[in-house]
């Protein structure tokens, strides 16, 4: 994965870091809660896009490596790892 790529997703994991830290003053002030609530969607919705750039790091670069090696264990074991994957997302 390219540096900027790196770059990018830590800036989009840092600005969620700070919506987070606005989400808890914002319950520490008092705030009418459904204008809490509507933050954390922002921050749900932010930690999506993040994830699934990570993801398509991850098909693009190590699942693609496993593919272009022509090992087949190494195959198996970064599609396994996407099949645990979305089996965890589904809980």
């Amino acid at each position: 994965m390219s540096t900027d790529q790196s770059n990018r997703i830590v800036n989009r994991l840092r600005r969620i870091e700070g919506q987070v830290r606005g989400v808890a003053q914002m319950v520490e002030d008092d705030r009418y809660c459904i204008d809490i609530l509507t933050q954390m969607q922002a921050v749900k919705a932010a930690l999506d896009r993040a994830e699934s750039a990570i993801l398509k790091r991850h098909a693009a670069c190590c699942v693609a490596e496993a593919i272009a090696s022509g090992d087949e264990e190494e195959q198996r074991k970064k599609f396994g790892e996407l099949v645990d994957l979305f089996e965890k997302a589904k809980r």
